[in-house]
């Protein structure tokens, strides 16, 4: 009796642990009851009915990568190339997953590789080339929409690497040498070409500002020689001022004279001689003796004679 107890505990036992099911974050699992489905276990804890509910799978529902292995596909232009995807994706209904197909993970590779020789069919190689992100985003289109019906969620499509025949790629290592080439031997020229013509426009620029330091210097020396005749020109005016100056005072003090003392000559000799010596004091007078005062040099002793006198 007591070991009818015994065992009778630890069924039950067993039944209470068999009953707790415990979801770890980043997965659920689908649970079928009697065969059917019953419902989906979020993470945390639950409570199931032992040897009544069955787990059915256990799906991750984050981010996941699926790397497809390299397949062989002919381009439009009949070159046999090798292609190697990877795919992102994520369970977006862990029921549809299960439930709708028999592999979830099949599907997508299948899908991934037919879809993608249907495109590249129709593309040459060069188009393939140089089209990647075309290629990955009409891929991205497709599958999504299959992958749609067993709640699979694309997230990206990714050509890790496209290989070419072996005497394709050689041909086009030829080529892209001799655009390397091309390209080196235009930059060369383009170099040069630019050398050229900055030698050129420094010359330029020499000659230009030659030509104004010329111009320049011409129009200083031009202004120095018109400072200069200004100058002279004022100078020889004040001159001839300095001397009308000069002859209207002499006549003013023979004027004087005349009126003073009559008409007597040897006064107006003398007051004329007066009238040189004034003249004469001032360095940049010219002295103009008129033709009377020649004619009465004669008589200087005795104007000379006459001065001591008084």
């Amino acid at each position: 009796m007591f070991i009818l107890l015994i065992i009778l505990l630890l069924l039950i036992f067993i039944a209470a642990v068999a009953s707790i099911k415990v979801v770890q974050t980043g997965y659920v699992y689908v649970i079928e009851r009697l065969g059917q489905f019953y419902k989906v276990l979020e993470p945390g804890w639950h409570f199931v009915i032992p040897f009544v509910d069955y787990v059915r799978a256990k799906v991750s529902t984050k981010q996941q990568i699926l790397d497809i292995e390299p397949q062989n596909v002919i381009t439009k232009d009949n070159v046999k190339i090798s292609v190697d995807n990877v795919i992102f994706y994520k369970v977006m209904s862990a029921k549809d997953a299960i439930y709708n197909i028999e592999n979830y993970r099949s599907g997508i590779v299948y899908s991934t590789i037919t879809n993608m020789r249907n495109i590249i069919g129709d593309m040459t190689l060069d188009e393939v080339l140089s089209g990647r992100d075309k290629i990955n985003a009409e891929l991205l289109k497709v599958i999504d929409q299959l992958t749609d019906a067993y709640g699979i969620k694309i997230l990206s499509v990714e050509i890790k690497d496209i290989t070419p025949p072996d005497e394709i790629r050689q041909a086009m290592e030829k080529q892209m040498k001799a655009e390397r080439d091309k390209r080196a031997t235009i930059l060369q020229a383009e170099g040069e070409k630019q050398s050229a013509i900055a030698v050129a426009e420094g010359q330029k620029q020499a000659k230009i500002l030659q030509a104004e330091a010329e111009k320049e210097a011409n129009i200083r020396k031009a202004e120095g020689l018109r400072q200069s005749q200004i100058l002279e020109a004022e100078g020889k005016a004040k001159a001839i001022e300095a001397i009308a100056e000069a002859q209207a005072k002499a006549i003013e003090l023979v004027n004087k004279a005349i009126l003073e003392s009559g008409t007597n000559e040897t006064v107006i000799a003398l007051k004329q001689i007066e009238a040189l010596q004034e003249m004469a004091k001032n360095p940049a007078n010219k002295l103009i003796i008129p033709d009377k005062l020649v004619g009465t040099l004669g008589s200087i002793t005795a104007v000379a004679d006459l001065i001591k006198n008084q």
